[in-house]
C-alpha cells in the first residue's frame, strides 16, 4: 500500500469522524432540555448560555449541520471511490458503496445519535463553540437557505403555528405522568391550570337557590343565626330581594371582641363586584386580586342574581378541593350496597360522571337540574326513570328541586362497565 493511499484512509477516517460529530449535534440540540441549560446558566455556565442561544435558532443551525454533513459525507465517498479503484480495478466503485454505506450508517449516524440522545445537555454543549464558528462562517449560504424556505412556505401555503392547543398540552402532562416524569399530584395540578381558563364563571359559582344571604333590614339575631348555620365567613346583603344584592358583610367585621357589633350593617358591609356568568374564571380571579375581595355577585342576561362565586372556588378549580377548620365533610356519594346509592343532587353532573365513569351529554350543569330535564317535569318525590342501565328514583326535593336520589346500578350497567374494562385492556 503506497503513502497516498495511507493518507487517502486516514482522510477517510477524519472524516467519518466528522459525519459522526455532525449527526451527534443535530441530535442533540434537538433532544436537549432547555430547563436543565437556563438552570446550568443561573449558575454562571457560559457555555450553557451558548448552548441555549444556538437552540433558539434552530432552522440556522440545522442548515448548517446539513451542510457540513453533506459535504463530509460526498467528499467521503468520494475519496472512498478512488481508493477502492487503486486497490481493486472496476470493482472498487461497488465495494466502496457498500463499505462506506456501512461504516456511515454505523459509525456516521447510528453510533453517535445514540450516544448524544442519552446526554444531549452535555453534548451540545460540548459541540456549541465548535458549530458556533460554522455557524459565522455558513452565514451566506444559511441566508439563502432561509430564502428558499420562505418562497416554498409561500408556495404550499404551509402554517407555520407551532402552538400548542389546549387539548395537545393535556395529552403531553397524560405522558409524562405515565413515564414517572412527574407525580400523579403534580399532574393532576397541571392539568388544571390547562383548563382553568376555560372555565366559566357559571361553571363553578353556587346557584342563588343555594346561597346563604341576609336582607339588610334583618335584625343582627338573624344574622348571627345564617353565619352559624352557613358557616360562612363571607355572606351576600341584599334590599328587598335577592336580583338586587348591595353589600358583602364580612364575619370578622360582624363580631368584635365583645360580641355582635353595634354598627348599622350599612356601614360595615363592604361594596359587592359583580360578573356576567359567561367571564372566565382567571378573569374574576384577577377582579378580586385587583379589589382585594373575596367574592363576587354573578348575574344572569337580565341583570338579576344568578349566584355567587368566591375566591375558595376558584382556587378549588386550580389546586383541588381546600379544607379548613370551620369545613364540614360532605358525604355526596353514599354507598349502601355494591348496587345501590344515594346521592346529594347538588353536585355537579361532572362529579356524578366521574364518580360513575360513565359520558353524559347535557347543556345542564348541576345533576338536580339534569334530572329534572330528564324528567320533562316538576320532580316530586317518587319520580323515577332509567338512563343507560342506572335505575334513578327522587328520594326528596326543596322548592321544586331535587335534593336527594337513589341510583341503583342494573345488571346492563354492571356488564357495560365490564366490557369496557375489557376494550380498553385489549387496546
Amino acid at each position: 500500500m503506497t503513502s497516498g493511499q495511507i493518507t487517502q484512509i486516514i482522510v477517510i477516517v477524519a472524516l467519518v469522524a466528522m459525519s459522526a460529530y455532525f449527526s451527534a449535534t443535530e441530535t442533540a440540540f434537538l433532544s436537549l432540555n432547555k430547563t436543565r441549560l437556563k438552570t446550568l446558566i443561573e449558575k454562571g455556565n457560559k457555555r450553557a448560555a451558548l448552548t441555549l442561544e444556538l437552540s433558539e435558532k434552530y432552522d440556522n443551525l440545522l442548515s448548517t449541520i446539513l451542510i457540513g454533513n453533506n459535504i463530509v459525507n460526498i467528499a467521503m465517498s468520494s475519496i472512498s471511490t478512488i481508493l477502492f479503484l487503486d486497490l481493486l480495478g472496476d470493482m472498487g466503485a461497488s465495494v466502496s458503496t457498500a463499505v462506506i454505506t456501512v461504516v456511515v450508517l454505523i459509525f456516521g449516524e447510528i453510533s453517535p445519535k445514540s450516544i448524544a440522545k442519552e446526554c444531549p445537555e452535555k453534548f451540545a454543549m460540548f459541540s456549541a463553540p465548535i458549530i458556533n464558528f460554522l455557524l459565522i462562517v455558513l452565514t451566506p449560504f444559511n441566508f439563502l437557505f432561509a430564502q428558499w424556505k420562505k418562497l416554498l412556505a409561500k408556495l404550499f401555503s404551509l402554517d407555520g403555528d407551532t402552538k400548542m392547543s389546549p387539548e395537545e398540552l393535556l395529552m403531553l402532562v397524560e405522558e409524562v405522568q405515565q413515564d414517572g416524569t412527574i407525580a400523579k399530584a403534580e399532574g393532576e395540578l397541571l392539568k388544571n391550570a390547562i383548563e382553568f381558563s376555560d372555565l366559566e364563571a357559571k361553571d363553578i359559582l353556587t346557584h342563588r337557590l343555594d346561597l346563604a344571604a341576609v336582607a339588610v333590614t334583618d335584625s343582627k339575631e338573624a344574622i348571627a343565626n345564617v353565619f352559624a348555620e352557613s358557616k360562612f365567613s363571607r355572606i351576600p346583603v341584599y334590599d328587598d330581594s335577592i336580583d338586587n344584592i348591595i353589600g358583602v358583610l364580612n364575619h370578622k367585621d360582624f363580631y368584635t371582641s365583645t360580641g355582635v357589633t353595634d354598627a348599622d350593617i350599612r356601614d360595615i358591609m363592604t361594596p359587592p363586584i359583580f360578573v356576567i356568568k359567561e367571564v372566565k374564571i382567571d378573569l374574576v380571579l384577577r377582579e378580586l386580586q385587583k379589589k382585594k375581595s373575596h367574592l363576587a355577585v354573578v348575574l344572569d342576561e337580565y341583570g338579576g342574581t344568578y349566584g355567587v362565586i368566591t375566591m375558595e372556588d376558584i382556587l378549588d378549580e386550580l389546586v383541588g378541593e381546600l379544607w379548613d377548620e370551620t369545613s364540614e365533610e360532605n358525604e355526596h356519594f353514599k354507598k349502601l350496597s355494591d348496587d345501590l346509592y344515594h346521592i346529594n343532587a347538588s353536585i355537579d353532573l361532572v362529579e356524578f360522571c366521574e364518580y360513575f365513569e360513565i359520558d353524559i351529554e347535557s347543556e345542564m350543569v348541576s345533576f338536580s337540574g339534569w334530572i329534572t330535564d330528564q324528567l320533562e317535569k316538576i320532580p316530586t318525590t317518587g319520580d323515577h326513570f332509567e338512563y343507560e342501565g342506572m335505575a334513578i328514583r327522587v328520594l326528596s326535593t326543596d322548592s321544586h328541586r331535587v335534593s336527594e336520589v337513589e341510583v341503583r346500578l342494573t345488571e346492563d350497567f354492571k356488564k357495560s362497565a365490564e366490557d369496557e374494562k375489557e376494550t380498553a385492556a385489549i387496546g
